[in-house]
């Protein structure tokens, strides 16, 4: 009786246990979805966060009460929101209308333009009600790179406007007195001078224009060859020899023979032509322009000009490659140039993954140094561990 007495409550204790241990898992798991179920946000309509996660835009969704329910991190980067408030107060405005008539907005607006900032950034905005119980959906599409690239367009066509109006303008006068002078041969030979002159120097725009817009789109550079520097060092000092020569400018070459890189020939030796152009037309007579080669770090060549001219002052060294930029116009336009020289000698180096840098003093002269990644090293000598040691590019 005792041994039947014994094996029941064993049975009662054992059931007692299991029934015990299914109901700690069960609690155990409810407790674990609960950990990684995703938790709620407060007041917003089922299925709207996820899709503001995924949203390109600044979002921001304010309640009745005008506190921020949600924003992502780009509008709490721009400064749209701090803490649990919209701070923009055009945002604010909108969102308090669109919450009283349900009406959509839209709107741009620059933001971040605080005590006297003219840098901030501009927002295509559009404000829409969110379901009911007053929330406000705020969505702010970035532009500032847009209107950036318009301003530049804008400019662009203002500056190629003004520098065409005048050779153009000058072409006509001159043919004018040409024809009012036609019975003084003299006068007429002077200024068919003339007008050779500025159709040259119209010629030159139009040709740097061209160029220009081949190098500064994002399409990558078809057919690719192999280029070798000393090739293109001698066409580009061939090209201004003879405006060398009117000067007595001594063209010299020095530094490492025999580096290649892959590239435009025509570009490369466009680029190099104008720093030497520039170089020989801002130095003075009985000077020296020296274009030097060699191996840099990193599998790199650097290709300089080096002249002893007039020197660039600080504070337009970080704007001298700007389209139609000139630290002296009237000088410039004496020397014939465009301002698009090195505007265009930036850009081509870039299109082949390299960089153009400079050293400049005022009366000491100039080095402009174009970076570009080395093809392969050549066995070549150099003429001289020096780099002041240069070999004569004039006749």
């Amino acid at each position: 009786m005792e041994v039947e007495v014994v094996a029941g409550l064993a049975g009662l204790v054992g059931l007692a246990i299991g029934l015990a241990t299914g109901l700690a898992v069960r609690v155990s798991e409810r407790a674990q979805q609960a950990v990684h179920a995703p938790a709620p946000t407060s007041g917003l309509p089922p299925g709207v966060a996820s899709v503001l996660s995924v949203l390109p835009s600044s979002a921001v969704v304010v309640d009745a009460e005008d506190r921020v329910l949600r924003a992502s991190s780009a509008a709490r980067a721009f400064g749209m929101v701090s803490g649990d408030r919209l701070v923009v107060d055009e945002l604010l405005a909108m969102a308090r209308l669109v919450r009283r008539d349900g009406e959509i907005r839209e709107m741009e607006l620059q933001v971040g333009t605080a005590r006297g900032r003219r840098d901030g950034r501009w927002f295509a905005v559009r404000v829409a009600p969110l379901g009911t119980h007053g929330l406000v959906l705020v969505l702010a599409e970035d532009l500032t790179e847009q209107r950036r690239v318009e301003a530049i367009r804008r400019d662009f066509v203002a500056n190629v406007s003004h520098e065409l109006k005048t050779p153009v303008g000058a072409l006509q006068l001159l043919a004018e007195t040409v024809e009012g002078a036609a019975d003084d041969p003299e006068a007429v030979r002077r200024f068919a001078g003339r007008m050779q002159h500025e159709s040259i120097r119209l010629t030159n725009l139009v040709h740097d224009l061209i160029t220009l817009a081949r190098v500064q789109n994002d399409e990558p550079l078809p057919e690719l060859r192999t280029v070798p520097l000393d090739g293109i060092a001698t066409e580009a000092i061939d090209r201004c020899r003879l405006k060398a020569s009117a000067k007595n400018i001594d063209l010299a070459t020095g530094g490492r023979l025999g580096l290649k890189v892959r590239g435009d020939e025509e570009l490369l030796t466009t680029a190099l032509r104008n720093l030497v152009d520039n170089a020989v037309a801002y130095s003075p007579e009985n000077t020296r322009v020296v274009i030097a080669t060699r191996v840099a770090e990193d599998e790199h060549v650097e290709i300089s000009v080096t002249d002893q001219g007039i020197g660039i002052p600080d504070a337009d060294l970080e704007r001298i490659f700007e389209r139609f930029y000139r630290v002296d116009p009237a000088r410039s336009r004496q020397t014939g140039g465009t301002g698009l020289g090195l505007a265009i000698v930036k850009h081509v180096t870039t299109k082949h993954g390299g960089e153009v840098t400079v050293w400049s003093k005022e009366g000491s002269g100039s080095t402009f140094t174009l970076r570009l990644p080395l093809l392969h090293s050549s066995p070549a000598p150099e003429l001289d561990s020096e780099m002041d040691t240069v070999r004569e590019a004039t006749p």
